[in-house]
């Protein structure tokens, strides 16, 4: 691959899960990916939790900040897949975006909504983190400069239908 497959996590709020997403990615991507987040309605901040869990699996945190989706609809690199990790943000309309990219959702419960003790909030942030680890694993695994647009959508989609962290702890 000549240029490196551009992907674009969005969420709502762009403080949590996307950060994580694009943080993963740009770290198993080797190059051959590269990431960014945005939200439809950012929050303004980075989730505290979210920067503090990054640093604890060594990810720099440099340069994350909450941002609009309207910062990629022009004048940003081209996406080959966006991902939408809430399901708000699936829902909502997106701006066009340049390229057309494939489009997946890979829905899974919101860290920064979490409640309880700071370690029951932790632990949110870290399930969060694994499910999309798990998947972008499986994501850059693939030979996406071989794939047509529509392989591409199937495969991503396909991704999302792993099982999360919680569904196997409560298996018996």
């Amino acid at each position: 691959m000549s240029k490196p497959f551009n992907v674009l996590f969005l969420c709502t709020g762009n403080s949590a899960r996307s950060i994580l997403g694009e943080a993963i990615v740009n770290r198993m991507g080797s190059g051959r990916f590269r990431a960014f987040s945005a939200g439809s309605q950012p929050k303004g901040a980075v989730h505290p939790l979210a920067l503090e869990l990054l640093q604890s699996k060594g990810l720099s945190t440099e340069g994350f900040r909450s941002k609009s989706w309207s910062e990629f609809a022009v004048g940003a690199p081209e996406m080959q897949l966006i991902v939408t990790v809430c399901d708000q943000a699936a829902g909502e309309v997106c701006p066009i975006w340049p390229g057309h990219p494939v489009v997946a959702h890979w829905g899974l419960p919101d860290p920064a909504a979490a409640i309880g003790t700071l370690a029951e909030r932790r632990e949110a942030f870290r399930d969060a983190f694994e499910v999309l680890e798990r998947r972008i694993h499986m994501l850059v695994s693939m030979p996406v400069e071989e794939l047509d647009p529509a392989t591409l959508k199937r495969r991503a989609q396909e991704i999302a239908a792993l099982p999360s962290p919680a569904a196997r702890k409560a298996a018996p």
